[in-house]
This record gives C-alpha cells, sequence and structure tokens, in this order.
C-alpha cells in the first residue's frame, strides 16, 4: 500500500507498506548487486546506516550462485540475512550492457555470460521466474534499455516491445505468486518507462503502462551520459503522466544533487552505486562537497570525514588514519569510506524526508545545493 503524506509543488512525502516492511519515501535504495554491497559492509551495517531497502540484480545472481541455489536455501532475504524490503532489478540492463554478443527477438534475448562465456536466454518469463525464486519484495519488469543516441524508430520498436514484455511478466508473475511453493506470494511488479530523449515517446510509454494499474513505475534509461538538464526535462514532461497513488522509481541514480532535483519534481525512490563505488576510492560525500582523501593535504589531518557526521567512520577515525589505510590498500579503509557514504546518503533522504514533513523542502533544497557546490579542496 502506498499512501502519499503531504505534496510541496511535485515533491511527495509518502510511505510504502510491503511484507517485508514499510519505506518511507524519498528513499534511498543501497546497491547490494550479489547481496553484498561492496566494500565488506553487512546487513547488520546497513541497519545501523539507516538503509530501508536494499537492491540486488537478477542477472548477477542468476549467473552466480545461480537463483535456484537461493531458493533452495529459503530465499534472498534469508540467504543474505535481511529483513527489510528488497527490490530486485530484472537484469535486461546487464544483459544489453554486458554482454557483448546479445541477438534481441521478439521472445526475449539470447547472450553470453560476462563470467564464463556460457549462452544464456532472458525473456520476461524468465525473469519473473528468477525474481520469485529470489523471493524479492519487488520485482522489476524486464525491459530493453536503448541507448539515448539510439534513432527514434528504433526507440519506438524498442519500447512497443517493452510494453509487450510488461504485459507477459505481469502474466508471469502473477501465475508465479499463485504457487503453492512460491517464497514469496506477495512479490510486486514495478513497470519500467523508457523512450531515450525523446519525450513525446516516453509520454505515450507512461500512458500506456499507467494502464496496467501495477503497484509501481520507474523510469529506466538516464542518467546514462545524457547532460543533467535533458535528465531533468525528461522528468519535466514524463512523471506528471504516471501514477501519483503509486511509488515512482528513477534508476540509477544518483548524485546528491540529481537526488534533490528529482525529488522536487516528483520521485520517491532512487538507487545508484556511486556512494559505494566512489567510497572504495577515497571520494567521500559531505554537507560540504566532496572530500578526495587521496590527496596529499589530509595527511595529518586529525578531524573526522565530516564534523558533526555519526557514522561509523566519523564517530572514532581522523582522515589521517583513512586516507594512510588507502595508501596502503588496506581494505579497512575502503570499509570505513563506503559506511560513511552509505550513512551520508540515508541521513540525506531523511533530511529530505524531515523537509517535506515541515513544509520547507524548497528552502532546504536551496540551501543543500549551495552548500554541496562548496569546495572542500581548497
Amino acid at each position: 500500500m502506498y499512501r502519499v503524506l503531504t505534496v510541496e509543488g511535485s515533491a511527495k512525502r509518502s510511505v510504502f507498506k510491503t511484507v517485508h516492511g514499510t519505506v518511507e519515501t524519498p528513499a534511498f535504495m543501497n546497491v547490494g548487486t550479489v547481496a553484498a554491497i561492496k566494500g565488506a559492509v553487512s546487513s547488520e551495517d546497513l541497519k545501523e546506516l539507516g538503509c530501508q531497502i536494499e537492491l540486488s540484480n537478477t542477472y548477477h545472481l542468476h549467473v552466480r550462485p545461480g537463483d535456484e541455489v537461493i531458493k533452495k536455501l529459503g530465499g534472498l532475504h534469508r540467504f543474505m540475512v535481511w529483513d527489510r524490503p528488497i527490490l530486485t532489478d530484472s537484469g535486461g540492463f546487464q544483459v544489453f550492457s554486458l554482454a557483448s554478443l546479445r541477438k534481441i527477438k521478439e521472445e526475449g534475448v539470447y547472450f553470453n555470460s560476462h563470467i564464463d562465456g556460457r549462452k544464456i536466454f532472458m525473456g520476461p518469463e524468465q525473469s519473473m521466474q528468477i525474481q520469485s525464486n529470489l523471493g524479492s519484495t519487488i520485482a522489476m519488469a524486464f525491459d530493453e534499455c536503448p541507448s539515448s543516441l539510439a534513432e527514434r524508430d528504433y526507440v519506438h520498436a524498442s519500447v512497443d516491445r517493452t510494453t509487450r514484455w510488461l504485459i507477459r511478466c505481469k502474466d508471469e508473475l502473477a501465475r508465479l505468486n499463485s504457487l503453492p511453493d512460491t517464497i514469496n506470494p506477495d512479490q510486486l511488479l514495478f513497470g519500467i518507462n523508457q523512450g531515450a530523449v525523446y519525450p513525446d515517446i516516453r509520454i505515450e510509454h507512461a500512458k500506456t503502462i499507467s494502464e496496467l494499474d501495477l503497484p509501481g513505475y520507474a523510469i529506466g534509461g538516464l542518467a546514462v551520459g545524457e547532460p543533467n538538464e535533458v535528465m531533468y526535462d525528461i522528468l519535466d514532461r514524463v512523471v506528471p503522466y504516471l501514477p501519483k497513488d503509486k511509488p515512482t522509481y528513477l534508476m540509477g541514480v544518483g548524485t546528491p544533487v540529481d537526488i534533490l532535483e528529482s525529488v522536487s519534481r516528483g520521485v520517491d525512490i532512487f538507487d545508484c552505486v556511486y556512494p559505494s563505488r566512489n567510497g572504495r576510492h577515497g571520494h567521500l560525500y559531505t554537507h560540504h562537497g566532496t572530500v578526495r582523501l587521496l590527496n596529499a593535504k589530509y595527511e595529518l589531518d586529525p578531524r573526522p570525514i565530516e564534523e558533526g557526521c555519526n557514522c561509523p567512520c566519523c564517530r572514532k577515525y581522523s582522515r589521517a588514519y583513512v586516507r594512510h589505510l588507502l595508501k596502503a590498500k588496506e581494505m579497512l579503509g575502503m570499509r570505513l569510506c563506503v559506511l560513511h557514504n552509505l550513512y551520508f546518503y540515508n541521513r540525506l533522504m531523511q533530511e529530505i524526508r524531515d523537509a517535506l514533513d515541515n513544509g520547507c523542502f524548497e528552502s532546504f533544497k536551496r540551501g543543500m545545493l549551495a552548500s554541496l557546490a562548496e569546495d572542500n579542496e581548497k
């Protein structure tokens, strides 16, 4: 069940109740592609960091260790010891981005595994079957994510096929949810809006998929190289055509600035690898810009990454020490940096929710954008 608590402009403050718990939105999903956050972060850590919902990937878990293995072990929640909501990405993006050799047909996609080269077929039914075996809270529909540089005719045909695939996903998940041995018979399906950078194609697609009355809707195929202004323009045009009484999920986004701008355009849910990936390279988010910890200026710096931060890193360790760990290639350095960045993201979402609760989101957004633009390296 999804309920909007308050609105400010197009921004929404909502609650989304699932069989695995309630998600307060706007929310950021911490990305654990293979059922773990890169950087030695445990499920217990995620709770301490304020993570409400975790994302894992259908394609990666299918090729290793195998969705059948995870089903035999009780499903993904039990496998990774996480009792809060999980969203599984359908695998479509990975099929189209990782597979060097692939053949798209109406029934699905034939491709080679990026791990061992074995031939794999994945279509709407196979994606739903894998996600049902995983038992995630939310299953994403199988779709094609066309390049933002693709020709209009190709994008139009691709979106039409994605719509047909979505209908097949809906039918197959309904069948799977009715089976007696299904791990999560309450598994939800989110559809995905596509259309590259063509607003009219995206708007028409949003109208079409909204008629299917799904539990939620995502916007895919953005933040893949197009200018930020183009992404914001697409959101301005498309979000109004998605159901107001369902959660809206912007896939693969993004930076703190992108999140603030997208919340103001009506987006509820986000995911991105930036906090963990950048953290492992010593790029740390703060309310006053980015700290690039490998810079020599931090060699003798006794301060925490961010003054006033209550993350496990900042409570105890200095910039100088964490920098030393990174330079020495000690895993603890990467772990502490990832913990800080994930805490920052989850705290930012709480601050956004608080601002919406208090009716001051626009002023909070202006102040935060100015603060994030500060240069920590001066």
